[in-house]
């Protein structure tokens, strides 16, 4: 493009718009806003929509809905679409926004009009087990079990209210507890999975940061996979990654905060003495590589920029 690009983020006053507003002040982009009392007025936000070339949407699932079908209904120039909610993740018009998914990804996201912006959970469960189940290691099938904490800022603004100034947060909370939670329907998809995942997420007293951790048990793999076996699949995976990076060490201790401020993602094998059992580990910022930080990788692959 040889004119600045022009951007508008429907919803940028949430905190996934927010992180992304300020991460753009670094890039050559125009943004694009409309005052706050006017950001529910459908029609102030479609002659937005018309005038850029990328509308980030970051809104509730409905609502996303809602505004992609408005960008659709523009006669002539239509406008390229990121859309942070899970409303499209697993859509067959839409491409995955995990640019490190394979090697072809990113080439797939810079012609994409469409692009759904992942999950914070989902990226790091999908960064550990889709490279295992594409090499045969991992069968489809495995009954896969799933372990998270992230930060209190991936509850939005009402949770980190509830940490930083009510002060009546508990320090760690499991949820999702029935086992249902909005980001398996991508895990299952990207990762290649054909059994649901149990998948246990939770909330620790930070602020920022993730730990997704995967346990298994070697002898029940689909090939006699060794330890060995396992860290070589993704570190060769990672090679050439831009934010995602294989760390070739087996840490008895890691800290959830440990990559926060950051858009980097690091992933780690860890295993028993015995070498029959291993845990997987993705460590990266919620709001980074989780949300935001992934947002502004598949902008800059969108716009060229």
């Amino acid at each position: 493009m040889s004119k600045m690009p022009k951007i508008f983020i429907d919803g940028e006053y949430g905190t996934t718009g927010l992180g992304i507003r300020q991460r753009l002040e670094k890039l050559p982009v125009q943004v694009c806003s409309i005052p706050v009392e006017k950001r529910h007025d459908m029609n102030v936000r479609l002659d937005m929509m018309a005038q850029v070339d990328l509308v980030v949407l970051c809104l509730p699932d409905d609502a996303s809905r809602e505004s992609v079908a408005a960008v659709q209904s523009l006669s002539g120039h239509q406008p390229k679409v990121l859309d942070a909610s899970t409303a499209f993740r697993t859509d067959p018009d839409w491409v995955y926004g995990f640019a490190e998914l394979d090697q072809d990804q990113a080439a797939k996201i810079k012609k994409a009009p469409l692009v759904a912006n992942p999950g914070c959970y989902s990226s790091g469960a999908i960064a550990l087990l889709h490279p295992l189940v594409q090499a045969e290691i991992m069968d489809k099938n495995y009954p896969v079990t799933i372990n998270a904490i992230s930060g209190y800022s991936g509850g939005g603004k009402q949770m980190i209210a509830s940490y930083e100034v009510k002060k009546n947060a508990p320090p760690f909370m499991l949820y999702g507890l029935n086992l249902q939670h909005k980001h398996l329907p991508e895990i299952v998809h990207y990762a290649g999975l054909s059994r649901e995942p149990i998948f246990v997420p939770s909330v620790g007293n930070f602020a920022q940061g993730m730990i997704v951790s995967v346990p298994l048990h070697l002898d029940i793999l689909s090939k006699q996979a060794s330890v060995g076996d396992i860290r070589q699949c993704l570190k060769q995976h990672y090679t050439n990654a831009e934010t995602v990076a294989f760390i070739d060490e087996d840490s008895a201790k890691l800290s959830g905060d440990q990559l926060a401020l950051t858009d980097k993602m690091e992933l780690r094998v860890h295993s028993n003495a015995r070498q029959d059992m291993v845990v997987l580990t993705a460590i990266f910022d919620n709001l980074g590589k989780g949300a935001s930080g992934a947002a502004i990788q598949n902008i800059r692959l969108m716009l060229g920029v």
